[in-house]
């Protein structure tokens, strides 16, 4: 991926997590124009609460981002510990303690161990490197995979490039920025167009994913831009502010799709795209509601092609909100196969079923009621989701020097559960009986 000019990035163990890096670095060698689409939720983490105070503003030089402890709903000393974690950054970094924001991501309710940042800051700074893989380690918590996007494109005769990273997996839902996302651009674009640009792209992007209808207390999307482009300021609208803001929504529909298809203990990612609404905000709301069903991604799951449950979903969301829509005389495809139109129709079950096994299902409904149109992602329901979010906190204890670990010892879980855990083990293992199986440990 290709990174924007002067910007920089470091990601490195701080020990608020066990054995894994938990502290990452965004920097640009030049004061930026910034900008930030925060989460929707009124239970704000207290970066949150600084960062609606400031941004968007200008002579922004770096985000700092903790994984394993979210601050949030810690009382005042949340806030404190946020400036003690800017300015102890901005040290580092000899630069002014304003020009740094913060984000965090992690358990809800225990204290930041702000020392542990203030300790680990000048390795951080130390390690900055061009390339952005670390600092989007240092991001994730129960994600699987790093996630980056990036673009480049014309303004004014220039090359600007936009290079994004992100972490996100669960309390994922509409009506939020995302989980964390940086994106850096070398565009020179005031405040107030960067705003409104990153606004704008929020709608079709992040805003349309949901994975498990939870919104998180720390969602942010910041933006970046320090002009060494070298391009004429963006600062009215015009066709070089609409092509930035179409790269700038590109980069985060990318990422918003990499966030859906890595959701905690997903199998695949869930497209649906409606058209033929009244409006392609209701098109969007429609969308959302079908990707957000527990129902639908429980089928997603199983190969199930129950196209009751979309017309359902749609159906119930009209008539919540009072959309002018009749369900029954849509058309439904599932995997380019159509499964309703104005009435069910035949197909192919079994081979629309194996279509359904593969890594993407996408589902579309066309309502015949206008000519709007959106698209919605989501994730399949699957064992795991449970299996991740049904002992997050109970298993968490804190550790003496101020930081949380995961005492996940089967002697914690009750009888019950050891017993199924036994079954579908013995279950598994005997998939394998007659089977040699070689088993190599060690060595290079």
């Amino acid at each position: 991926m290709k990174v924007p000019n002067g910007f920089q990035f470091a990601g490195v163990s701080a020990g608020i997590k066990p054995n894994r890096k938990d502290l990452a670095l965004v920097y640009s060698v030049a004061p930026c124009s910034a900008a930030a689409c925060l989460t929707q939720n009124k239970a704000r983490a207290a970066p949150i609460l600084d960062v609606e105070k400031r941004l968007p503003a200008s002579g922004a030089r770096a985000v700092v981002v903790n994984s394993g402890n979210a601050n949030a709903l810690t009382g005042p000393e949340g806030l404190v510990d946020v400036k003690t974690v800017c300015e102890a950054v901005a040290r580092a970094l000899d630069v002014p303690a304003q020009s740094v924001l913060s984000a965090s991501t992690g358990v809800i309710g225990h204290r930041l161990p702000a020392h542990k940042i203030v300790a680990a800051a000048p390795t951080l700074v130390g390690s900055l490197r061009p390339e952005p893989e670390q600092a989007a380690e240092a991001m994730m918590t129960t994600d699987t995979r790093i996630k980056l996007a990036g673009r480049s494109v014309e303004i004014g005769g220039k090359e600007v490039v936009i290079a994004a990273l992100c972490k996100g997996s669960g309390m994922i839902a509409p009506s939020l920025a995302t989980m964390i996302a940086v994106v850096t651009t070398d565009c020179a674009i005031s405040p107030p167009a960067l705003a409104g640009a990153l606004s704008a792209a929020m709608k079709k992007s992040f805003n349309a994913l949901t994975v498990d209808g939870d919104m998180s207390t720390n969602d942010v999307v910041f933006a970046l831009a320090n002009g060494l482009a070298g391009n004429v300021q963006l600062a009215d609208p015009g066709p070089d502010l609409d092509r930035f803001t179409a790269a700038l929504s590109a980069v985060c529909e990318e990422l918003a799709k990499e966030i859906a298809a890595d959701g905690e203990g997903a199998t695949k990612l869930l497209e649906v795209r409606v058209t033929g609404a009244p409006s392609d905000e209701v098109a969007i709301d429609a969308a959302r509601a079908v990707a957000g069903s527990s129902l639908v991604k429980a089928a997603i799951f199983g190969a199930d092609p129950n196209w009751g449950r979309v017309l359902a979903s749609i159906g119930a969301r009209a008539g919540t909100c009072g959309y002018p829509i009749e369900p029954a005389d849509a058309k439904v495809s599932v995997q380019s196969m159509d499964v309703y139109d104005r009435a069910p129709l035949a197909h192919e079950t079994s081979v629309l079923k194996a279509r359904m096994r593969e890594p993407e299902v996408r589902v579309a409904v066309d309502l015949r009621a206008g000519k709007g149109s959106g698209v919605a992602w989501g994730c399949d329901l699957s064992y795991d989701y449970v299996k991740i979010n049904a002992d997050y906190t109970s298993l968490i204890v804190p550790r003496p020097d101020g930081g949380v670990a995961k005492d996940d010892r089967l002697a914690n879980y009750s009888p019950t559960f050891k017993q199924q855990l036994l079954v579908e083990a013995l279950g598994y293992i005997r998939r394998f009986t007659g089977t040699r199986c070689v088993v190599k440990y060690g060595g290079a």
